[in-house]
């Protein structure tokens, strides 16, 4: 087993390969398709059928976004949680679709990149639902892990054999410090997904944005230590803001 680390759009592309099939960690984004590919057909040499499976740990677009293309057009599975309701359904949920969508493009935009089509399908219909503590269909030496927070339905997927977990958007890492992702919906979820990480013993873990990283202890306590006691969310921050103007412009009056 290798794990290929490919430049994606605006996050890190974790490819799985073994000798008779591939998997990717999460789908990226639609512009990262056209990456994706050529790194298959071209540096590996290998058919796109070999492209079996896409995990995909939560629906934010450089997470998913390129996971139907994928089904569309290869017959590849996809892998997720099942959900009594779509991430993005109703109309709150469209909304919060688009907000995605630019905050996407706004990271792209901050670290010079061109401005892409990165529109997807809200809907995600996985053909392989997930749950927590289970093998992954057909790449049995991974295992699934429930660890919401940023989203309610955010899973992490470890690799037995090595103990290298693929935690999605559960950490990040900024000026060369470990940090929580934005936004988070459920802050005491939160911090007890990454008490799963220290009860799993987890050290060594792949991020989305970062890549591979060492991770000790003490530094997920740290995280936790330092964490929003209140959602952190685009709603949240606004009405924040709102608030904080409303009583300048009332203190000047």
């Amino acid at each position: 087993m290798q794990i290929h680390q490919i430049k994606g759009y605006i996050q890190t592309i974790l490819l799985v390969e073994y000798h008779d099939k591939l998997m990717l960690l999460d789908g990226g984004c639609r512009c990262d398709v056209a990456v994706v590919e050529a790194f298959i057909t071209q540096i590996l040499q290998r058919p796109m059928a070999d492209l079996t499976l896409v995990l995909i740990s939560h629906m934010h677009p450089d997470h998913a976004g390129g996971a139907q293309i994928y089904q569309r057009k290869y017959g590849c599975k996809i892998a997720s949680v099942d959900s009594t309701e779509q991430w993005y359904g109703g109309f709150s949920g469209r909304l919060a679709h688009w907000i995605d969508l630019l905050l996407a493009l706004y990271v792209a935009r901050r670290r010079g990149k061109k401005i892409r089509n990165i529109y997807y399908n809200p809907n995600l219909k996985p053909d392989i639902i997930l749950a927590d503590d289970m093998a992954v269909p057909g790449f049995e030496d991974w295992h699934v892990y429930a660890t919401p927070g940023h989203t309610d339905r955010d899973i992490s997927f470890l690799h037995r054999p090595t103990q290298q977990m693929y935690t999605g958007d559960l950490i990040l890492r900024l000026r060369h410090k470990f940090a929580s992702p934005f936004p988070i919906y459920d802050p005491i979820a939160y911090k007890r997904s990454l008490n799963k990480i220290i009860e799993l013993n987890i050290r060594h873990i792949l991020m989305a944005h970062d890549g591979p990283a060492e991770i000790s202890t003490d530094e997920i306590k740290t995280l936790i230590a330092k964490s929003t006691p209140k959602p952190l969310t685009v709603a949240h921050v606004a009405k924040h803001r709102l608030r904080r103007l409303l009583s300048l412009q009332q203190g000047s009056s």
